[in-house]
């Protein structure tokens, strides 16, 4: 059989899947503008960076709206359709101002003249085309947001005002329907966890407010799902976690009234509007798997829709009835379909390579039942040499969805186990909010009961275990690696939380306010804190050869404090490699992501007994 003309083109034939799998080209999810849906706005790596691309989905028309050397994924389209917005940062830094582009093409310019570079907090278009809705971070100013509206104070040209300030995080929820009314949401108590609502008008004055975190024995946040996308209706789709989990209620910012949804789901749920306004999509998460509803807001009827077994990653419902949706599962690699049927969009070129699907685990931890993935080659019988994947966040989970980096691992012969340590979302508020004061340790604690469970069953060699993340999952490896030096023959951290301290007073401010919630203070506060919680602290007790990677432009894991850890490394003649990389927080450019995976393969090569060779 002859090469295809993509193969000839990529040399894919004799490219290992593993590597086919990051080339092969991705899309995400358009968006769509409310009121032009035929115009919508898509992320792709169709030119092995991942960049914007605007689709008129009336001619199919699609061209690459940005190009930049370390790529673009943040944009959004205006609600007429006619612009492009995207947040214009240096080299993955984070910082930065709005651009914007006309739908069609040209030039891009200031979105919004006169303000200045931040980290983004959110950002709302009106319907008019016009009102304008900015949030912005920064280390001086803490939290901002700032208005432009056509019938503001000077007129249209004044420039943007600011409505809002506070040192703690804040944060743009939604903009309503007839452009009024901004939800914000704020943690001006000080719990970066869990926030409180206001509901200002466009002048600064406050309508509303929504506060769960008074008045009980535990804090509970709140979240802004969006306003009606009906002209003068004043209510809110809130997401709450008043039952334990997060759930979806109607708060009617006007009259105050609150309507609980109660629909009787176990998992986690979110939900958005439809169109129409008639009905919730509703998502819903339980065990790493997830399903998606229709919810009739006047017959209170919820109807599953259907969708394979796996994980849905985001959903849309169109102005027609149907619902766009990204789906995967470990075996299966992401595709976007509609329930109207078909794919939505088909990129040309190769197709990603399944994978192997993943087992759960239940295994009893300290906390409680620790649920974990585990992924094996076909056929194989351990012990196997095992990588522990450990997730970023804390706030997240591994789900049963694709995932290019294991199956990479699987490729070669390894098992794969990934844990839903506490910490993590989708297992209710106590398993998520138990993450508080021995940060760092109480997540090992679960790793280890599920490392005694992979070495006692028989999947796992002890000699060749090998912990691995990246960002929260890089930083659990190294803590890892210094206070369980005798569990670990191999550690790979990429961009991680290395000495706590320094990366504190180096990070950007929102995690700034996050690590006071988890920790209970600054580190001059509680410095003995911080001291065991910090990978530095046990660095003279790691064992294992050690791996790690870094963005230098990083604004959550930054260079400076993972140089402080590799000099004591060093100091001590410990067996490391360090690789640092011209990006931020990970690299959105397909090559330095194979680059990345390719060396952590051949690290744990070299220095694991037995190791798979690299392919």
């Amino acid at each position: 059989m002859s090469e295809t003309g993509a193969e000839k083109a990529t040399g894919s034939k004799s490219m290992p899947d593993w590597e086919k799998r990051f080339r092969a080209p991705r899309v995400s999810l358009p968006d769509w503008a409310e009121d032009a849906p035929q115009r919508s706005l898509f992320v792709s790596n169709a030119t092995g960076t991942y960049e914007l691309y605007a689709w008129d989905r009336t001619t199919g028309t699609q061209r690459q709206v940005t190009d930049r050397p370390n790529g673009t994924t943040d944009g959004v389209l205006s609600p007429d359709g006619e612009w492009i917005w995207w947040f214009n940062d240096k080299d993955g830094d984070e910082f930065g101002v709005w651009l914007r582009q006309p739908f069609a093409g040209g030039p891009d310019e200031p979105a919004v003249p006169g303000l200045e570079g931040s980290y983004p907090a959110g950002l709302a278009l009106g319907r008019d085309g016009r009102t304008v809705v900015v949030g912005r971070s920064t280390d001086e100013d803490g939290s901002t947001i700032h208005v432009v509206r056509p019938d503001g104070p000077g007129g249209p040209d004044a420039g943007p005002v600011e409505v809002y300030r506070h040192r703690e995080s804040a944060g743009v929820g939604d903009l309503s329907h007839d452009g009024t009314l901004i939800a914000v949401e704020h943690t001006e108590h000080g719990d970066a966890m869990h926030s409180a609502l206001r509901v200002i008008r466009t002048d600064g004055s406050t309508v509303a407010e929504l506060d769960d975190t008074k008045g009980g024995t535990v804090e509970l946040g709140l979240e802004v799902l969006g306003f009606a996308p009906v002209h003068g209706d004043t209510r809110l789709l809130v997401g709450h976690q008043r039952r334990g989990r997060w759930e979806p209620m109607l708060w009617d910012v006007a009259s105050g009234e609150e309507s609980d949804l109660a629909l009787g789901l176990p998992g986690d749920v979110s939900a958005e509007w439809y169109p129409d306004g008639s009905a919730l999509l509703i998502a819903h998460g339980f065990e790493a798997r997830g399903e998606l509803f229709r919810y009739d807001l006047a017959s209170r009827e919820l109807v599953r829709i259907e969708t394979p077994a796996g994980s849905v990653s985001g959903a849309t419902a169109r102005p027609d009835g149907s619902v766009e949706y990204m789906w995967s599962s470990a075996a299966e690699p992401p595709v976007v379909r509609s329930t109207s049927g078909g794919v939505v969009l088909d990129p040309p070129g190769m197709k990603a390579p399944r994978s192997v699907p993943v087992e759960d685990v239940w295994v009893e931890g300290p906390g409680g039942r620790i649920h974990a993935l585990v992924q094996r080659p076909a056929g194989a019988t351990g012990p196997l040499p095992t990588v522990f994947e450990v997730h970023g966040g804390p706030t997240w989970h591994d789900s049963d969805s694709f995932a290019a980096g294991p199956a990479a691992w699987v490729d070669h012969g390894y098992a794969v186990v990934r844990v839903n340590y506490r910490g993590s979302t989708g297992y209710g508020r106590e398993w998520t909010d138990a993450l508080k004061h021995r940060v760092g340790l109480i997540e090992l604690e679960d790793i280890a009961a599920v490392r005694e469970w992979a070495v006692t069953s028989g999947l796992a060699d002890p000699d060749r275990l090998v912990l691995s993340g990246g960002s929260w999952g890089g930083y659990l490896t190294l803590l890892g690696l210094g206070t369980q030096p005798d569990a670990w023959a191999v550690g790979l951290a990429a961009v991680p939380v290395a000495d706590y301290v320094t990366a504190y007073h180096d990070e950007m401010e929102a995690l700034k306010a996050m690590d006071r919630t988890l920790l209970g203070g600054t580190p001059e506060e509680v410095p003995e804190r911080f001291a065991a919680s910090s990978p530095l602290t046990y660095v003279d007790q790691v064992k294992a050869p050690v791996y790690i990677s870094a963005g230098v432009n990083d604004p959550r894991c930054p260079i400076r404090q993972i140089d402080n850890y590799v000099d004591r490394l060093v100091a001590r003649g410990a067996v490391h490699e360090v690789y640092r990389y011209d990006a931020g927080h990970g690299s959105l450019v397909v090559d330095e992501r194979i680059k990345q995976v390719a060396l952590e393969l051949d690290f744990a090569s070299r220095h694991l007994t037995g190791a798979p060779r690299v392919a």
